[in-house]
């Protein structure tokens, strides 16, 4: 065989690295580890500066375990580094990843290695997190000389395999260590519960439960501090250097430890919390612990929670003069001592607990006693206020209702110490939040500190001024809003045991029954009161109905048939209806629920042979019978079951007035009506009675001003004219002076016979027309009435400066003759075939009626305007034309259409208003109220009396629209 081939560079690497790796797993002591890691990095990577520093993570801090240096001083790297924040080397700790420098000597976030790096020239520098499982367990720094000097992969990738195997046995290591290190707690928790089991009261006990802790752990100070709840604070009870304490007696450490002054550490203790303060750290907000340690005079504390029954009955604490980190053992050993503390605790007062929890038993059994008796609520009341007060040691029991109507709650009950005010004020209603707590709690909820609470939050101003600190609430009844609390409060800050609670919570629910009964007693005093009221309210007419208006779609009639049907559960109820002077009935349907009912709506009852509309006449009130008792022509129109049941009862008024109708309720079973609903039902028919002939009077005086308003409308325009003509003839007459000749006394004779039948008309209107209208009937060519109108707003035409456009009458005007006119009105013809179409009817009306269109036109026209006036006639014997109008002597007859269009502005509320088939509310703000919308309103009734037909419409391109409908003359006429 030949000699064995040198090993290549590459070979030699891989051997020294399985070496190293090798030699590192059978090592057990730290020192080893890194002195063997040292070699190799030495020997396999060329740099001058080699560091290798543990990492503590508990105080942050590295400690230097050695390496080499180019000067062979290797003193420094041997310190304890605390890392601080922005620092490089806390960032690989933190990061945990690898991080490469150009040059230490310029950076300034590692100021003692770049004085070090300057002093051993190093430039590029690497650092290097050794870890395991995502814990950094300290730190390899390698500087060389030369500037920017890096790692390659293949030596990258070796470096991490070594310093991996290192991190996972330093791993093993402090996991070894740890585990040596531990304390055990079984054993002392053993031998103190053995040593507890032979003392025979609570002291002994928590003097060995405060001396097994203080050996355990070794503190500065061992205590055990009790809770007082009337007070809220604490009091040390047992200390390892003063044995056994009173409230009186404590130590200066537990003087003035009030719940206020320990806010948070009390609300952790009372949560079954333990709290742990040690060096910078703690469970507690950073600015609270220093506050528990000033207080406490300490540095570190750790407290464990004494709880018996949710109750916190105090709290073990290990105190130390010196920052200290507590560890798991410390912690579960503490919480251990003070497990056994609270089971053992209640044996003090065991004989106690049982007397109280009869007497709670005994007053339980009497407040439901009280309930049941026939002692005065009042009394029950006063009775179980008095034990619970003492029994609780509170100040005050308050039993609050709430009020619907007012939205808060009222105090019904109130109890408190003589020397106290009863509350007089009022409580808003709860808040969302708060009416949630209460609707799932099952307790009574408990306020210790009502400053800093922020439950039932709009509460807190009143009751404060009161001066309650604490209470507790417990809702007697179920609801989203509960409809009953009882409050228990104390003037000072205090809590209450679960006991306590417990017993205050089986009170309210009892007390709930008590306030069930007031407000069924309310209701019915109540509800006769609105019955009394009802009867009387109802029986005057206080509201009256518009004749041409429903209510919600329905009318007076069928609702009120609704709600009489209601009281009594009625399937069936109908109105028999006529008018003062009628013969035959008018079958009015309200209600019809069941199948078995049927009604002949379209029937004519006579009112003299119905039986049923005479025997409801010739009775006063009501009259109740069987459906068997009913003949057989009633069975014709009204079909009910053969055992079903009538009620019948007549509309009366007065006893001068007329009965107009008669209600009709049925029922499909013979059933014991209540008198209450009885009388109600009875009230309320009277009622319909009263609203009827309310609505009757009302329709008669709504017509009375229609035709007054539409008469002093006519007049007024009447005069005007007259006035105007009277004016203008009599100027002519000044104008002539005294006649001289021939011609000028003919003139003059002309306009006295004027001024002669103008003053004749004015008779005959004042004559006919006094307090009615008087329609005559004339013939006029539409021509002419159209000229005449036209000349009559001549004036206005020009002001406005308005053209006038007419169209459908064939031939313009003569020239001469619209001279004299408006050079603004066009148009209108006076000789042609269309022009012989003349309208019939009360010309004058007519008249005045197109001439307040035509003013309306002007005045809503913009100036400089337009205005047409289309004629259309509407033959009768075509069916799309427009409806035919009747004439005196009967049959149809062919009309016109007269549209007068214009551009201007209308309101749309005012032509919905105009429109016919609209409801108007007469008690309703409207348009209509005054000129003038008043006017067209006027006009628009007036053509309905003549015959004809006014409506007002605006077309897609904005013009007006007031469209006229007249009768014309026929030619056979």
């Amino acid at each position: 065989m030949g000699q064995p081939q040198k090993p290549i560079a590459a070979e030699q690497q891989i051997l020294s690295l399985g070496r190293v790796l090798q030699n590192l797993r059978e090592e057990d002591e730290v020192d080893v580890l890194i002195e063997t890691t040292i070699s190799y990095l030495k020997e396999q990577f060329d740099y001058k500066l080699i560091w290798i520093a543990l990492y503590d993570r508990l105080n942050h801090i590295l400690f230097g375990k050695g390496g080499i240096t180019p000067d062979r001083d290797t003193s420094f790297l041997y310190q304890k580094v605390v890392l601080s924040p922005g620092d490089l080397l806390e960032q690989v700790v933190i990061e945990q990843h690898p991080l490469g420098i150009a040059d230490l000597q310029t950076e300034i976030r590692a100021a003692e290695w770049r004085k070090i790096a300057e002093k051993l020239q190093i430039q590029g520098t690497i650092i290097l997190p050794i870890r395991y499982k995502d814990r950094c367990l300290g730190l390899l720094l390698l500087g060389s000389e030369r500037w920017g000097y890096l790692l390659t992969g293949e030596a990258k990738a070796r470096l991490m395999m070594v310093l991996g195997e290192l991190g996972a046995l330093l791993y093993q290591q402090e996991i070894h260590k740890q585990q040596k290190q531990t304390k055990r707690t079984d054993e002392p928790l053993l031998e103190l519960l053995e040593n507890l089991r032979t003392l025979s009261n609570l002291n002994q006990r928590l003097e060995a439960g405060v001396q097994a802790t203080h050996k355990f752990i070794s503190p500065s100070r061992t205590n055990v501090y009790w809770f007082e709840r009337e007070g809220r604070y604490f009091w040390c009870r047992m200390s390892n250097q003063l044995v056994k304490s009173d409230r009186n007696s404590s130590t200066q450490q537990a003087a003035g430890m009030t719940v206020q002054d320990l806010s948070d550490f009390y609300y952790a203790l009372a949560v079954n919390q333990i709290v742990s303060i040690g060096d910078a750290r703690s469970s507690l907000k950073s600015h609270f612990t220093a506050k528990l340690l000033q207080k406490l005079k300490v540095r570190s504390l750790l407290a464990a929670p004494i709880i018996w029954q949710k109750n916190l009955l105090g709290f073990l604490a290990v105190e130390s003069n010196e920052p200290r980190i507590w560890t798991e053992a410390d912690k579960n050993f503490v919480q251990g001592v003070a497990g056994l503390i609270s089971l053992i605790a209640p044996n003090e007062s065991m004989e106690s607990t049982i007397k109280q929890i009869q007497e709670d038993a005994q007053l339980t059994g009497q407040v439901a006693q009280g309930i049941y008796s026939e002692h005065e609520l009042q009394e029950t009341l006063h009775s179980c206020a008095k034990k619970v007060l003492a029994r609780l040691t509170a100040t005050r029991f308050l039993l609050l209702q709430y009020d619907p109507e007012q939205n808060n709650y009222q105090f019904i009950y109130q109890s408190q110490p003589q020397n106290r005010r009863p509350l007089t004020f009022t409580l808003n209603t709860l808040k969302e939040l708060d009416g949630q707590l209460l609707q799932r709690s099952t307790e009574a909820v408990e306020i210790e500190n009502l400053d800093e609470d922020l439950r039932f939050f709009n509460w807190r101003p009143s009751l404060l001024e009161s001066g309650v600190r604490s209470l507790l609430i417990c809702k007697c009844t179920n609801g989203h809003i509960p409809a009953a609390l009882l409050v228990i409060t104390h003037e000072t800050y205090r809590s209450w045991t679960t006991l306590e609670k417990e017993l205050l919570w089986a009170v309210s629910q009892q007390i709930g029954v008590i306030v069930r009964q007031w407000q069924l007693h309310n209701r019915t005093t109540q509800q006769q009161k609105t019955s009394q009221a009802f009867e009387q309210c109802l029986n005057i007419l206080t509201q009256t109905q518009n004749s041409k208006a429903e209510v919600n779609k329905k009318n007076l009639e069928h609702i009120a048939l609704e709600q009489i049907a209601s009281i009594l559960g009625c399937p069936l109820a109908l109105l028999l209806s006529w008018s003062p002077g009628e013969n035959l009935a008018e079958i009015i349907p309200g209600v019809i629920e069941n199948s078995q009912f049927g009604i002949f709506s379209d029937a004519s009852i006579p009112i003299q042979s119905e039986a049923l509309i005479q025997w409801a006449l010739v009775t006063e009130n009501y009259l109740t019978l069987k459906v068997d008792n009913l003949p057989l022509e009633t069975r014709k129109w009204l079909n009910t079951p053969d055992k079903g049941q009538i009620l019948v009862m007549a509309l009366r008024t007065n006893a001068d007035y007329e009965i107009t109708g008669v209600v009709l309720l049925a029922d499909y079973q013979e059933r014991r009506w209540s008198q209450q609903n009885l009388n109600a039902i009875a009230t309320l028919i009277s009622q319909l009675a009263w609203w009827r002939r309310q609505k009757q009077i009302t329709r008669l005086l709504e017509s009375t001003t229609e035709e007054l308003r539409q008469l002093n409308w006519y007049k007024h325009r009447r005069l005007e004219e007259i006035q105007r003509i009277t004016a203008l003839s009599l100027k002519q007459i000044h104008d002539l002076g005294i006649p001289a000749n021939e011609l000028t006394q003919m003139r003059y004779q002309l306009l006295l016979r004027q001024l002669d039948h103008t003053a004749t008309s004015m008779s005959g209107m004042l004559k006919l027309e006094n307090w009615q209208l008087h329609i005559s009937w004339e013939t006029m060519p539409i021509a002419s009435l159209l000229k005449r109108s036209l000349e009559r707003i001549d004036n206005l035409l020009k002001q406005q400066k308005l053209w006038i456009g007419v169209h459908g009458l064939g031939q313009p005007i003569d020239e001469q003759e619209s001279a004299k006119n408006s050079p603004l009105a066009r148009g209108v013809p006076t000789s042609s075939p269309q022009s012989a179409m003349a309208i019939a009817g009360d010309i004058v009306k007519i008249e005045l009626v197109i001439h307040e269109l035509l003013v309306t036109a002007c005045n809503r026209s913009p100036i400089g305007g337009r205005i047409d006036i289309w004629c259309r006639r509407l033959d009768a014997s075509k069916p799309s034309d427009s409806k035919h109008l009747s004439t005196s002597g009967g049959g149809e007859q062919t009309s016109l259409e007269l549209s007068i269009t214009y551009n201007g502005a209308i309101e749309a509320q005012l032509l919905t208003e105009l429109h016919d088939n609209t409801p108007k509310d007469v008690l309703a703000p409207s348009n209509l109220d005054q000129p003038p919308a008043l006017h067209l309103l006027i006009c628009q009734n007036l053509m309905q009396e003549l015959g004809g037909e006014l409506n007002f419409y605006q077309l897609p391109d904005n013009r007006v629209v007031s469209r006229l409908l007249l009768p014309l003359v026929s030619h056979d006429s």
